[in-house]
């Protein structure tokens, strides 16, 4: 009897060990020191043993059932801290399917800025880039702004101080350049721009845009056409077609706003287009020379083109996405 008692505290010192869960700690309670349990079974056979060996082996069997039940309560509370190390969002739910970690990519703007800064310069441009923080002078006098032009005013343009600013375009870029060097001049300038829009679906108060200018003896409207649609049709394929209609803008004369074949429909008109067949994507001219004259090129020997298209408008009709805002979110469930 003494062995069969040993051998049965074994036991359930072994089951409650192995148990991984509550749920298993509860069946070898159970089977072990539950009210029909194999150890209250055992204690009853005392009764039939000798009377000189009842007490010998009553107390062998009170000493492996105390033995039992603090291995137990022991087995319980580990399994109780352990739960409670475990966030919520870290408990392993072993029925649940297996998922495959997401796979990082370029951001799609950054993806689609490269590429049209590659197809740039294809053609022959260079990459400048200038301050994201600029001044008056740069931002608007140099570039041919009246006085009275209501991009200077507080609620169009983020003003640091009276005469510093966040740049609202990059064209800041092109005078720098100019001041720097003399024709021929051929430079693509990328980088994010912030004005003081109302965040929707369409207009953020931080953008990435990219501007182009070419300064040469000769340059014609006709090299900026021929530019832009060689650009379009790389980036959108050979059934993409530009539409040039005017336009105004203070550092070129003449203005043309540019607009592309929709992608979403293929130029046969859609909700997306307002039923026209095409979609906006910047602006262009030729240098105004004024301009040039404030850099010091001769107007009589120089012209130039200028253009600048928003990287965003390209990227959702690139990849269908129809709000500005998931460019901008934490959240891939949104993708």
């Amino acid at each position: 009897m003494e062995e069969k008692l040993k051998q049965l505290r074994d036991e359930a010192v072994a089951a409650f060990r192995k148990a991984q869960n509550d749920e298993q700690l509860e069946q070898a309670r159970v089977e072990y020191l539950g009210r029909h349990g194999r150890m209250r079974e055992a204690m009853k056979s005392i009764a039939s043993l000798p009377e000189e060996q009842r007490p010998i082996v009553g107390s062998l069997a009170n000493r492996a059932l105390h033995e039992m039940e603090q291995v137990y309560q022991q087995c319980q509370q580990e399994l109780a801290q352990r739960a409670a190390a475990q966030e919520p969002g870290e408990r392993i739910d072993v029925t649940l399917p297996g998922r495959a970690p997401r796979v990082g990519r370029r951001h799609p703007l950054l993806a689609t800025l490269d590429e049209m800064v590659e197809i740039f310069l294809g053609l022959g441009f260079t990459v400048a880039e200038g301050p994201e923080i600029e001044n008056y002078y740069y931002s608007f006098e140099a570039l041919n702004y009246p006085e009275f032009h209501p991009a200077m005013d507080e609620q169009m343009t983020f003003y640091i101080s009276d005469d510093v600013l966040l740049r609202s375009q990059t064209s800041p870029v092109q005078i720098r350049v100019m001041e720097q060097q003399q024709p021929p001049v051929r430079i693509v300038s990328p980088g994010r721009c912030f004005r003081r829009d109302t965040v929707d679906a369409t207009h953020c108060h931080t953008f990435y845009q990219l501007e182009g200018l070419l300064v040469d003896e000769g340059v014609t409207f006709a090299d900026l056409k021929g530019t832009l649609e060689v650009f379009a049709r790389e980036m959108f394929g050979p059934s993409c077609h530009m539409r040039f209609r005017p336009d105004f803008f203070p550092f070129t004369e003449p203005s043309a706003e540019v607009a592309l074949t929709c992608i979403i429909c293929g130029g046969v008109g859609c909700r997306a287009c307002g039923y026209t067949g095409w979609m906006e994507i910047g602006g262009s001219g030729m240098v105004d020379p004024n301009v040039l004259a404030r850099v010091g090129y001769d107007t009589e020997k120089y012209t130039g083109f200028a253009f600048g298209v928003g990287v965003e408008r390209l990227a959702m009709l690139r990849h269908g996405i129809d709000d500005i805002r998931l460019f901008y979110s934490g959240d891939l469930e949104q993708f």
